[in-house]
């Protein structure tokens, strides 16, 4: 069974950091790709960081030079570095995997970034 665990959310002021952690079990994931993606109240989800299987990262400009996702195979773990947090990035982050015939998600952890 696959199951994706987020942890590392919380409770932090503007201009902190907070570093995200999703462990993944069940099968082997090397070949996919994983993401990041949060939700807002009353807004919907909304992608904020992909690395493929060989490494290529990308972000929305909103995170650009703040976020920095990373993975680790051999552990099935995903990464979300986030620095220089604003209030807006308050919301439930996410983490998903996903590759040719598979979409997993994870249940989310809260990060409440205040002003």
């Amino acid at each position: 069974q696959v199951q994706l665990v987020e942890s590392g959310g919380g409770l932090v002021q503007a201009g902190g950091s907070l570093r995200l952690s999703c462990a993944a079990s069940g099968r082997d994931f090397s070949t996919a790709s994983m993401g990041w993606y949060r939700q807002a109240p009353g807004k919907q989800r909304e992608w904020v960081a992909r690395i493929t299987s060989n490494s290529k990262i990308t972000y929305p400009d909103s995170v650009k030079g703040r976020f920095t996702i990373s993975r680790d195979n051999a552990k099935n773990m995903v990464y979300l570095q986030m620095n220089s947090l604003k209030p807006e990035d308050t919301g439930v982050y996410y983490c998903n995997i996903f590759g040719f015939s598979y979409d997993y998600w994870g249940q989310g952890t809260q990060v409440t970034v205040s002003s």
